[in-house]
């Protein structure tokens, strides 16, 4: 493992939890961030107990795709199984935002997949689906979530009463996504109470996340 990729990755991964903190996707020590290394199979991941804005380059763990731990004093994440699995079954992710943002969070604990209404979350995402529980009722692990990123449209999915996944080649990607996801369930909300206000049961939704793409199909 090259020490330069390791502190590049590790700064990469304390500006993406540090800016998650500030827009509010996480609070607390709950959430988890995850990045492939570049010089090896392995990846720098946020361990259990460290908060957000907490993050530094002393407490976040290295561990192999083996699920090798290198020496560290932290508890391994929760969440580190299904990381590592995603990383396995899908070559071009290269890195996890994983938040309890509530908003989104709200929509999976009322069972109700966020809808892609806007032309970003068409163009970037395409549908976000809502992963349930696991059958005994506890958070999704591995089990439930790598059958649904093994599709590879998938980059965004939403946990049932638990949080969001956003993936993507670089940090800074699944990042957005993270924030996207967030966003759009505060704009359905929105959306949604006001039809409800207004007496009305649906909108339009965009078929296009591009001018380019509806375009391009009128010329068909």
């Amino acid at each position: 493992m090259d020490q330069n990729d390791i502190d590049a990755k590790k700064d990469a991964l304390i500006w993406s939890a540090k800016r998650c903190f500030d827009l509010r996707l996480q609070t607390n020590a709950g959430g988890n961030l995850s990045v492939k290394l570049s010089s090896a199979e392995a990846i720098v991941i946020k361990p259990s107990g460290v908060g957000f804005n907490e993050c530094t380059r002393d407490n976040l763990q290295i561990v192999h795709l083996d699920g090798t731990i290198e020496p560290s004093p932290f508890k391994p994440s929760k969440d580190l199984d299904f990381h590592l699995d995603l990383y396995r079954i899908r070559p071009d992710i290269q890195a996890i935002v994983h938040c309890h943002s509530p908003w989104a969070t709200g929509y999976a604990s009322a069972g109700i997949e966020i809808p892609c209404l806007t032309v970003q979350t068409i163009e970037k995402i395409g549908r976000m689906p809502l992963i349930p529980l696991s059958p005994n009722g506890g958070p999704q692990t591995e089990a439930e979530i790598s059958p649904v990123f093994r599709d590879p449209k998938v980059v965004a999915a939403v946990l049932a009463n638990h949080g969001t996944i956003g993936v993507g080649p670089t940090l800074i990607k699944a990042q957005y996504l993270a924030e996207i996801i967030e966003e759009t369930a505060h704009i359905a909300f929105v959306r949604d109470a006001l039809l409800a206000a207004h007496g009305k049961t649906s909108a339009d939704l965009p078929t296009y996340g591009t001018a380019a793409e509806a375009k391009a199909r009128v010329s068909q």
